[in-house]
């Protein structure tokens, strides 16, 4: 399979590629749709994971000591480049933690209405904070901390954004995910008025309007660590002497489909954190999807470190 290329293909597609090849490599039939088990071939016992990062990713579940994983090496140019084969002993050596971090999802079904505003009003604990008339030209900075009467009322942002629907911006890649999504986030600073764009990185991503932005091109929406109705603090200062918690963010969603050279929004919701399921429901009512990450070292695929890396464990 090396030097197979995956150039255009979206992740979820380039995974089915991937095992449709391994189908071939090993004499079985191709099948049009291959279902979720695990593991995913069952008959030969393995895994089998596409990685172009060093960050392997193993959902709701453990490793299997004596399960197979196949890694799949994924190079600049989107071509397979190298495949290891390794027992779950073996990945366990670079299993510091062996904890599974939570992460939360929800499902985004568009409508034919192109724009929404899921929640008509903010947070009772926002309402007295907000400002219709708020400057956010002069002297304000997306990343900066909320500040009394610089925040815009739910209504006002979903107002400022609808004119994003149907502009279109240069697609990076599919597996350029975050690039993509500032892209998206220099659009959405301009329409609400800042003169200057920035982005930390940090939850949410336009801290000084407590509104977090994201893309979506497929209708799984990821949450990250903690529920959007969450009652827990924020970890932002105190407004007025008003404390802020995770539900009474406000979320806008972009949903957009692309042609692999430009990226074109369809779709905007906007809705505090508190509503948030009302409109879109949680994967499998309250369960939370959790994933394994563990870090492949740069020399994974020189086939000389499984044997360095057993023999330092040994020597333990």
């Amino acid at each position: 399979m090396s030097g197979i290329s995956l150039a255009g293909l979206p992740i979820r597609i380039r995974s089915k590629v991937v095992k449709e090849h391994v189908c071939r490599s090993l004499g079985y039939p191709v099948l049009p749709k291959f279902r979720k088990t695990q593991p995913r071939f069952p008959g030969q016992h393995f895994d089998i994971y596409v990685q172009k990062s060093n960050n392997l990713q193993i959902w709701n579940e453990e490793l299997a000591s004596n399960r197979r994983y196949v890694i799949v090496r994924v190079g600049r140019k989107n071509v397979i480049t190298k495949i290891k084969v390794v027992t779950g002993d073996t990945l366990a050596l670079l299993d510091t933690t062996g904890t599974l971090t939570q992460k939360y999802q929800a499902r985004l079904i568009p409508g034919r209405v192109k724009t929404e505003l899921v929640t008509d009003e903010d947070t009772e604990t926002l309402r007295a904070l907000v400002r219709a008339d708020a400057d956010l030209e002069v002297g304000a900075s997306p990343v900066a901390n909320l500040q009394a009467m610089q925040l815009l009322p739910i209504r006002k942002i979903f107002d400022r954004l609808q004119p994003l629907v149907g502009k279109s911006f240069t697609d990076v890649g599919h597996d350029q995910e975050r690039n993509r999504g500032a892209l998206l986030h220099r659009l959405v600073c301009e329409h609400l008025g800042y003169s200057d764009y920035r982005d930390d990185g940090q939850f949410p991503d336009i801290r000084h309007q407590l509104l977090e932005v994201k893309l979506q091109t497929s209708p799984t929406v990821d949450l990250g660590l903690v529920s959007p109705n969450s009652e827990e603090l924020l970890g932002v200062p105190k407004i007025q002497g008003v404390r802020i918690r995770h539900c009474d963010v406000r979320y806008s969603l972009f949903y957009a489909k692309t042609d692999g050279n430009s990226v074109t929004l369809t779709h905007l919701f906007l809705s505090t954190g508190e509503g948030f399921f009302k409109r879109f429901p949680q994967f499998h009512g309250n369960v939370v999807n959790r994933k394994l990450q563990i870090p492949l070292s740069p020399d994974f695929f020189d086939w000389r470190w499984e044997w360095t890396s057993l023999r330092g464990k040994c020597s333990q």
